[in-house]
């Protein structure tokens, strides 16, 4: 029973403790840069899991999410001066407005005609940002979306520096957090769940299944937009791969590999496939053919990944 109540607990303050562990984590890895990465691909597979892991569709154009949150915050930076916290805002705008364009058409269809769709689509929007130089840089990316330092509260705060830039970062992916854990603990919440688990039942309860799926998408937009202008001010750049289907692919290796419906899992992917890259990139130029392996390996035998594996075992 203490066991039980201790989980009830933690699943309650989940965003909390989430946060917690976040704080922490750049004082125990040896590369500051490194943990940046990290912390904005969670957030990119935290987008895609709300999708996926709690509604049950899977998307092959998430990059078209994630590259127009990217541009959106470069291009207004860039091309048109704005101040940095309106240029971090236009982030996931223009993540939840192109969700709502893709989303329109792709909740029309159903499983693998669904990742179908918005894997096309999102291709016809990186072959539009790669052939609209004036504004992207075409196949050379949007560059000099730097900022250098911030003052805020009559703080300093200095992007230069890995560690300031990390918690900097921290900040909003902490809030995104929140506001996700607000979203599943709401009525909208259990009906996204009770769609996953089994449709016709819920549409017989008098749900509307489109509106869900497409408020799912459009949310699930607004997260990786900001996951995307928070990459573009980590890089200074945003490279016209952000939107290539590769990046889509990158979500769900990470997304399973941490565990789908999980809402700590994703970071836990992120960090493995971070870590793995970094190591054994160090050792072989071939990293790409292990972390393969590795993945294959968490997918026979961790079906539920790997966070999601450990909850399983506490709950057991």
């Amino acid at each position: 029973m203490a066991r039980a109540d201790l989980m009830a607990a933690a699943a309650r303050h989940r965003a909390a403790l989430a946060a917690a562990a976040l704080l922490v984590f750049p004082l125990l890895m040896p590369f500051k840069a490194i943990a940046v990465n990290i912390l904005v691909q969670g957030l990119f597979a935290v987008g895609f899991n709300l999708l996926y892991g709690y509604l049950g569709l899977l998307s092959f154009g998430h990059a078209a999410l994630l590259g127009s949150g990217a541009y959106a915050c470069g291009i207004v930076l860039v091309r048109f001066g704005w101040p940095w916290w309106a240029a971090l805002a236009a982030g996931p705008l223009g993540g939840m407005a192109i969700a709502a364009a893709i989303g329109a058409l792709a909740i029309r269809t159903r499983g693998i005609y669904f990742a179908m769709v918005t894997l096309a689509l999102a291709q016809c929007l990186y072959f539009i940002a790669y052939q609209a130089t004036g504004w992207t840089g075409g196949e050379n990316g949007l560059r000099g979306v730097n900022i250098a330092a911030i003052r805020l509260a009559g703080l300093r705060i200095d992007l230069v520096d890995p560690l300031h830039r990390y918690y900097f970062v921290a900040v909003f992916v902490i809030a995104a957090l929140f506001a996700l854990s607000r979203i599943l603990a709401s009525p909208f919440g259990a009906v996204m769940e009770a769609v996953r688990e089994n449709e016709a039942r819920a549409r017989a309860c008098g749900y509307d299944i489109r509106t869900t799926r497409w408020l799912a998408f459009v949310l699930s937009g607004g997260f990786c937009g900001l996951a995307g202008a928070l990459q573009a001010i980590h890089l200074g750049i945003v490279p016209v791969e952000t939107l290539y289907y590769t990046t889509s692919g990158l979500v769900v290796m990470m997304t399973l590999l941490g565990g789908a419906g999980t809402f700590f899992g994703p970071f836990i992917g992120a960090g493995l496939f971070g870590m793995l890259e970094e190591l054994v990139s160090l050792w072989t130029v071939h990293w790409q053919l292990v972390v393969g392996v590795v993945f294959v390996a968490c997918v026979l035998f961790f079906p539920r990944g790997v966070w999601g594996t450990l909850l399983a075992g506490r709950g057991r």
